[in-house]
């Protein structure tokens, strides 16, 4: 599924309007492909959108056996015509073409008109990562925290410089670890349990998009890194039981949002962006993977990538180092 945060309205959505396909769609995406919160939300926006440009240009409800290629490509060049980035209009038609999808397996539709059509293409932008050294301050940005919590001058007065509890503090070392050790999504992390992980043979189970399962290493730092959070919590949690818990009384996950609150914080402490998303700690993991030598395909099962083109976006980034190595290592290269 496409990625993005932008969602820039076509049309303004009616407050009470419903379609109870799109909503059976959307239940299917939550509860049997398990897709995030993000995407749910972006398709559904995207697939109401539609709808209401639909009651617009027809002037009658949508049914969508009915919707014709044509029809499709009169909507394309309307969203042409707004100030819409190509991520944003391919996000909008990743939404119909899979919207399709889930109609042809259930039957209620015989084509997906949608499919085919010429969409902007994207502008090619190298991926953002930390270096290996940046990596590393990040890493000891929890542990630097410990002594007193980071107050901003609007906080309230009674809070500031409120001792930072050392569960909290071993337990986002112990996150931070796991996730550049093996390269995971927060959702992935976030669900991951203590039965899914084998610290004899150093690898977890990692249950990715669609419920698909993979194993991943796991190193031998991420792996001390959790065992001291557990020993700092006081005990270590039952084996169906998450790994990392929202706090110290209660065994329930970490949630992603809380997660990118925490990632922004030991951003600032390590002196970096606190832009950069937790997304960007996958995208240094695969990079420093093919810049010490991993070859593409061992680095797509890790991530969990369906295609080995959405892998070789990090080849772009390795290129120059990769033509450096090469300049001072061949024989022949001058």
């Amino acid at each position: 599924m496409d990625r993005t945060t932008e969602t820039a309205p076509l049309v303004t959505l009616g407050q009470h309007q419903s379609d109870p396909l799109i909503d059976r769609f959307l239940e299917h995406l939550t509860s049997e492909r398990s897709a995030s919160p993000l995407t749910c939300r972006n398709y559904r926006h995207a697939l109401y959108e539609f709808v209401a440009w639909w009651n617009v240009h027809a002037g009658a409800s949508i049914e969508w056996p009915g919707v014709t290629r044509d029809q499709f490509r009169l909507y394309l060049r309307q969203l042409g015509r707004k100030a819409l980035s190509p991520s944003s209009v391919r996000l909008r038609f990743a939404a119909l073409r899979t919207f399709y999808r889930f109609l042809l397996r259930h039957g209620k539709v015989s084509e997906i008109p949608v499919k085919g059509l010429s969409l902007p293409k994207l502008r090619r932008r190298l991926v953002r990562v930390l270096s290996a050294e940046q990596m590393l301050g990040l890493l000891r940005a929890p542990e630097a925290s410990a002594p007193l919590q980071p107050q901003s001058d609007s906080c309230n007065a009674k809070s500031r410089g409120r001792p930072v509890d050392q569960s909290v503090a071993a337990r986002d070392a112990a996150i931070l670890e796991t996730i550049y050790s093996c390269g995971l999504r927060i959702s992935e992390l976030c669900g991951i349990r203590v039965q899914d992980i084998d610290g004899s043979q150093f690898v977890v189970l990692v249950r990715g998009k669609g419920k698909k399962e993979r194993v991943v290493p796991i190193g031998n730092h991420a792996i001390l890194a959790i065992q001291r959070y557990w020993s700092v919590l006081g005990r270590q949690p039952a084996p169906a039981q998450p790994v990392f818990w929202r706090n110290s009384d209660t065994p329930e996950p970490m949630s992603p949002r809380t997660l990118q609150h925490r990632l922004k914080q030991y951003l600032l402490i390590a002196g970096l962006d606190p832009d950069l998303t937790p997304h960007k700690l996958r995208h240094s993991f695969a990079t420093h993977l093919l810049d010490a030598g991993a070859d593409l395909r061992s680095v797509q099962e890790m991530l969990g990538h369906a295609q080995l083109a959405t892998t070789q976006i990090y080849t772009h980034v390795t290129a120059d180092r990769l033509r450096r190595a090469y300049d001072a290592t061949h024989p022949r290269a001058h």
